[in-house]
């Protein structure tokens, strides 16, 4: 039987609606959620993320600001940016667009967001509470992944989740929400990376499979175990002559033949991606919400 989709297109959607409804109440209650998008240099697929954040910020409703710096900012002049950003009482949620000019140290650039501003959830303090398993702000993409799947009524406590990449923005943090004991979470989880040996006897054995390596055709159909949930995070342009633009997105895993034996897939694009933005929002209006101290409930979080 062909795998189900995990539509993420549709479910961002549907958020979207429900966080209408707090925007509103937190509007009338005289807080309008601003999320600063500070951006260095003319990164073009940090251009086309920009453009996303923005349109979803004004279809919610949400202010979005962009402060724009040039390729050549020295680490003072951007930290400035945040600093000012962080004491501007308006300004809910601060962005810092990744990647960044190689003279600049991002680590230190994310760390100088104050915990509280901090929507994409990259802060030592957010990556420290959610290790502890007392979450603040999740990074957008694996909330964005939990989500998609309670929203599909997949079960999560007990499973077996592998997870292929180790990054802080996806693998790291993923692999921390799903092991916190909470009634909708409580998975065994795997994390492989470039050193793991025999890969494929260990995706085989996941009823939950997770690729995000950024890289086209990871993981076959051979190594996805019968019956299991594929998320695949990646989105990598590959060419194609048939589009207009030239090329096409493929993700990590090879689709036609994953379907085949997965229970549930995500499509690339429409699954991982929609869900990311989604999840920024959420925690805008979330920090807004906390910041006006009008205890709006949201449904997001363990």
């Amino acid at each position: 039987m062909r795998a189900r989709l995990l539509d993420g297109k549709r479910t961002a959607e549907l958020i979207r609606e429900d966080l209408a409804g707090a925007v509103r109440k937190l509007m009338e209650r005289g807080c309008r959620p601003h999320l600063a998008l500070t951006c260095v240099g003319d990164d073009p697929a940090s251009q086309v993320y920009l453009r996303a954040k923005a349109k979803a910020c004004e279809r919610l409703g949400v202010v979005s600001s962009l402060h724009k710096l040039p390729a050549d900012s020295t680490q003072e002049r951007v930290s400035r940016t945040i600093q000012e950003l962080n004491e501007d009482d308006s300004v809910h949620g601060v962005l810092l667009q990744l990647p960044i000019p190689p003279q600049l140290d991002s680590d230190s650039l994310i760390a100088s967001i104050r915990p509280e501003k901090d929507v994409d959830g990259f802060h030592p303090v957010s990556a420290g509470l959610l290790a502890s398993g007392t979450p603040r702000f999740v990074p957008c993409t694996p909330l964005g992944i939990v989500v998609l799947l309670r929203r599909h009524g997949i079960e999560i406590p007990g499973t077996h989740a592998v997870i292929l990449g180790r990054s802080r923005i996806v693998g790291r943090p993923l692999a921390n929400l799903l092991s916190i004991k909470a009634p909708n979470l409580d998975a065994t989880v795997t994390v492989c990376h470039s050193g793991t040996k025999d890969l494929p006897a260990l995706t085989r054995g996941a009823d939950l499979l997770v690729a995000a390596v950024g890289r086209v055709g990871v993981v076959t159909g051979s190594m996805v175990k019968p019956g299991a949930v594929v998320v695949d995070v990646g989105m990598n342009r590959v060419p194609d002559p048939s589009k207009k633009s030239g090329y096409r997105l493929t993700g990590d895993v090879i689709f036609e033949e994953a379907a085949e034996t997965a229970d549930w897939i995500t499509p690339v694009p429409g699954g991982v991606g929609p869900m990311t933005v989604a999840m920024l929002m959420v925690n805008t209006v979330r920090a807004a919400a906390e910041h006006s101290g009008a205890g709006i409930e949201m449904d997001y979080y363990v």
